[in-house]
């Protein structure tokens, strides 16, 4: 297999899986899509390096977070008013579940959102999360740790409401 197969393979079974944790991890479908796209170009243009690190698709997985980060730290103060004026508004067909746990994704620091989701949602170990992210397993740990703390306090039953607070 060349180069262009092989990695219109890699892109073939990876490309929804990067997407949904980026997706997960940003809370912004389009800004995930544009990342994601923009982490999968980088990876042609140096295929032949990419081809050959342990995980391909943890090297693209970064890269899109990385864009993604890079991109909300240059249109920061559009966002955040875009986001007030529509942060009561649950996107249609989505269920008051899938919006409190997004809604509570986004309250945490980029770092424990992105441990978080690529332990609990995108199943893959604490080692395996600091090996990608660059950090100590420890400090995966704390963030996991601190993540589902938040989280939990997000999520929790409000009976007087008979729903999520």
């Amino acid at each position: 297999m060349d180069g262009a197969e092989a990695f219109e393979a890699f892109y073939r079974t990876s490309s929804r899986r990067v997407l949904g944790h980026v997706h997960l991890s940003t809370g912004d479908f389009a800004a995930s899509e544009d990342a994601v796209a923009e982490a999968f170009a980088r990876a042609w243009q140096r295929w032949s390096t990419v081809s050959r690190a342990d995980s391909p698709e943890a090297w693209v997985r970064t890269v899109a977070h990385r864009v993604a980060i890079g991109r909300w730290r240059r249109l920061s103060n559009r966002l955040v008013a875009q986001r007030r004026a529509h942060e009561d508004a649950p996107l249609p067909g989505l269920g008051p579940d899938h919006v409190a746990l997004v809604a509570a994704l986004r309250e945490l620091p980029v770092r424990r959102r992105q441990a978080v989701v690529l332990h609990h949602l995108a199943d893959r170990s604490v080692a395996e999360i600091a090996d990608e992210l660059d950090v100590a397993v420890g400090t995966v740990e704390a963030w996991l740790s601190r993540g589902r703390t938040a989280m939990r306090e997000h999520l929790q039953e409000d009976p007087r409401r008979g729903g999520t607070t």
